[in-house]
């Protein structure tokens, strides 16, 4: 299907592109979230704002912490030495993005406006206690990943701003890793977790854990970090928080036909099992 007529307009910079922010425009910069809606005629934009040449949107820059440009892509992501180095676990998410197209065109910043329920980043960014930085006609404002998404497509982003980078703590002394059951087809999480352990030694001394793909938004998890925390992580450690797991997404589960609550539920403590053993080893 086609996508009904719009206007399109490129800008220059990110004060030029919310001059032209209004209820009717839509910014693009990889159009991999965007444009598949717009076919499907479940977005109609009147115009579009193409931000995807703006200079002062892109980059990586490893300064005490991480921060990456709106606009920067996927591919850039996974192959930045200070994101393995300083947070692994988006390099790994970021890597395991749909296909090698997807993540040459597609950026950090659309793909968490978009706020796909099963998208790669959000839960990363949830657990590894990301902010994300916008930028409006009333100036500038910074919100944590957790508060930031909402609900299914929902976020913490009005119309009128632009997502201008996201900044994430340097996690180098910690352990950190993404673990992902992915659809056959679209390579989309149908469960991802990821988790960001601080070691003491062999005992994990505290722990941070999202869920994706499962469940409408990505979700802190709560009851599974404290079954983690102060434990060798062993089996039986694992087989806690995998049990709490369960019950910190319960109310926000997305099934559908093919992989519906429940085994999305189950799956979830399965992969955060083969996370935290990702990220220790």
């Amino acid at each position: 299907m086609w996508p009904t007529k719009f206007e399109y307009e490129r800008v220059e910079s990110v004060d030029q592109a919310l001059d032209m922010m209004s209820d009717e425009a839509k910014v693009i910069a990889g159009g991999h979230s965007l444009i598949p809606t717009m076919k499907l005629r479940l977005s109609a934009p009147e115009k579009l704002i193409d931000i995807g040449r703006i200079t002062e949107l892109k980059g990586i820059s490893a300064n005490g912490s991480l921060t990456i440009g709106a606009t920067t892509t996927h591919a850039e992501i996974a192959d930045s030495s200070d994101v393995q180095s300083m947070c692994p676990a988006l390099a790994s998410a970021a890597g395991q993005i749909g296909d090698q197209q997807v993540r040459n065109f597609g950026t950090l910043g659309g793909n968490i406006a978009h706020a796909d329920p099963a998208s790669d980043p959000p839960s990363v960014l949830v657990a590894s206690g990301a902010t994300i930085n916008i930028k409006g006609k009333d100036g500038e404002r910074s919100v944590g990943a957790e508060e930031f998404f909402i609900d299914l497509f929902m976020t913490d982003l009005a119309e009128d701003e632009i997502i201008t980078s996201v900044t994430i703590p340097d996690l180098s002394g910690h352990k950190s890793a993404y673990a992902k059951f992915a659809h056959p087809a679209s390579r989309y999480a149908i469960v991802g977790v990821s988790v960001v352990l601080e070691m003491d030694g062999d005992t994990c001394s505290s722990a941070s854990v999202a869920v994706g793909g499962a469940t409408v938004k990505a979700v802190k998890c709560t009851g599974a970090e404290a079954a983690l925390a102060g434990t060798s992580l062993d089996d039986s450690a694992l087989s806690a928080a995998a049990d709490a797991i369960k019950a910190d997404i319960d109310e926000y589960l997305a099934g559908d036909i093919a992989y519906p609550d429940a085994y999305r539920q189950n799956m979830a403590g399965v992969y955060l099992k083969r996370a935290v053993k990702a990220a220790i080893s």
